[in-house]
């Protein structure tokens, strides 16, 4: 429905791989992003907005690492990944499976958004066990109020973070990314989520005693640091796992165990994401779906787009 005027061009490789890597598709149009284009409504968020702007840029190949290492540090957010997560044996499934909520949420229409909130829902049920504290074993399941307010408050450090490194301006600046994706946040049921960049920094500050680096924290980075891709792709990899860790809060990569590296990788990163960027702009974009079915609403395009 409605998809038919956007035709996908032959990719080249760089970008043949790139986007099988995030959406599991080597032409970047699997069903659910060739779906963006239905719906009957403009989505959560305004094309043109804070959190179009800051999930169209490829900023966010680094946020999702830097983000994952900070998520790393909740012993119980921890525990979920390691007890049931797939990432070890299929990362990139993993990966895939991750983004594609990020563009529904972020490009879709309200009622993809939430059944796509809903798939995830589904799959985290099965997600519960028990981690060790300071004050014994301590039952969890993903859904609990403090695991799901981590997630999504690492996530939105890691994002914004990203950005205003390795990204342009925001409209209305960070406040409003944090406010914008406070949505995100309600629908995954995180009660009250920050909608101010000071308030973000206040709530993750609260989370402090309860963060740690042991051995699982240990397996994670290690694999992190070198995600077993082929050829060229595990090489920028490793330049992007060295530009996360760079742009960690001193605070977090201390707990990590993590030091950077004595090169200039955030400069390196910077021309490896513009490389990246020129590659991806060869073909249709989650964005021009989405697009496509503003235009059939006759929503009108922003006065300046991405």
């Amino acid at each position: 429905m409605g998809t038919g005027s956007i035709a996908p061009p032959r990719s080249s490789t760089l970008r043949s791989r790139l986007l099988t890597a995030l959406s599991g598709d080597p032409n970047g149009t699997p069903p659910w992003v060739r779906a963006l284009a239905d719906g009957d409504d403009a989505g959560y968020f305004a094309d043109g907005g804070a959190v179009w702007t800051v999930h169209a840029g490829t900023s966010t190949l680094i946020a999702g690492i830097r983000a994952l290492l900070i998520q790393a540090l909740h012993p119980g957010a921890l525990a979920g990944v390691h007890d049931h997560s797939r990432y070890r044996d299929d990362p990139m499934g993993r990966l895939s499976g991750t983004v594609r909520w990020i563009l529904c949420v972020t490009y879709g229409s309200t009622a993809q958004a939430q059944r796509e909130t809903a798939r995830v829902g589904r799959l985290h049920q099965r997600v519960r066990g028990t981690y060790d504290t300071a004050d014994g074993p301590r039952a969890y399941t993903a859904g609990d109020t403090d695991l799901v307010e981590w997630v999504h408050l690492a996530f939105t450090e890691a994002f914004l973070g990203a950005h205003e490194i390795w990204g342009g301006p925001i409209p209305g600046g960070g406040d409003a990314y944090v406010r914008e994706w406070a949505q995100a946040g309600r629908l995954m049921r995180v009660a009250n989520p920050p909608e101010t960049e000071a308030e973000l920094r206040a709530r993750l500050a609260a989370f402090t005693g309860e963060l740690r680096r042991d051995e699982r924290v240990d397996e994670v980075v290690r694999f992190l640091r070198r995600v077993p891709l082929p050829g060229s792709m595990g090489v920028s990899y490793r330049l992007l796992f060295a530009a996360a860790v760079a742009s960690l809060p001193r605070e977090y990569r201390k707990l990590l165990g993590l030091r950077r590296v004595p090169l200039p990788v955030i400069t390196l990163a910077r021309l490896a994401l513009a490389a990246s960027t020129r590659a991806l702009g060869a073909g249709p974009r989650a964005q021009d779906f989405a697009r496509e079915r503003h235009a059939r609403l006759g929503f009108p395009p922003p006065v300046s787009q991405d």
